[in-house]
């Protein structure tokens, strides 16, 4: 799988550097050069796995983007990275507090920027990195979209694999109903939180199928998590 990332920057020469190495390190690049192209890509069929984005755009601020990327269901979830003139102290605030996951002030090393993605994606979308997942004997290999455990292959739906990568991805961490709905079921915006109970009770049973021992645990008034 290689991530694709949307960079909205309206400096031309910028956007041809920054594409030109992100291309050449892997990953595949879209663009959009104001903030109203940009919402039209955001919210189009294209789902990307990271943004970079300058706060000073034509039409719509990266600042206003930012909120609402992070206002929107499907959306929410993507990492943000903001490119910017802006270095002063409250400029970074206000955009930490506006839930961007980084802050790079220009100018700055193409290098660095292109470190700050990897560590950005390594941290918020791992399966990039690793994609074969393990967890005491459960393996998914994200890129033949198998899953077994213990060397027996166990089929899953669509929904079951994503919830189970998502739970593999975060062993130990615990989920609210609806946390699970915004970052699994992120396409289908009205689903009720009780459709969780149901496709984990699928997963359940598709993955203890002969095992004794359950991965998945029900935290009473908190949630499900993988592990302790």
């Amino acid at each position: 799988m290689r991530p694709k990332i949307l960079i909205i920057e309206d400096e031309l020469s910028l956007v041809e550097l920054i594409s030109y190495n992100l291309k050449k390190n892997g990953y595949d690049v879209d663009v959009a050069n104001d903030g109203e192209a940009a919402l039209d890509k955001i919210f189009g069929e294209v789902k990307y796995d990271l943004v970079l984005l300058d706060w000073m755009l034509p039409h719509i601020s990266g600042l206003e983007l930012c909120r609402r990327i992070r206002k929107d269901k499907s959306t929410k979830n993507i990492p943000l990275i903001m490119i910017t003139a802006k270095g002063e102290e409250e400029d970074k605030i206000r955009a930490f507090e506006n839930e961007i996951d980084d802050y790079i002030t220009k100018p700055f090393s193409i290098n660095e920027l292109v470190a700050r993605v990897k560590a950005v994606l390594k941290r918020l979308r791992p399966i990039f990195y690793n994609e074969v997942l393990t967890y005491q004997g459960i393996t998914l290999d994200a890129a033949t979209h198998r899953v077994s455990r213990d060397g027996e292959d166990i089929k899953l739906g669509p929904t079951e694999f994503n919830l189970l990568r998502f739970l593999m991805e975060n062993q130990g961490r615990v989920f609210s109903r609806q946390q699970l709905l915004d970052h699994v079921w992120t396409t289908s915006p009205y689903v009720e939180p009780r459709t969780v109970d149901v496709h984990i009770r699928r997963l359940r049973k598709s993955l203890n199928d002969g095992f004794k021992a359950d991965p998945i645990r029900t935290i009473r008034s908190a949630g499900y998590s993988l592990g302790a």
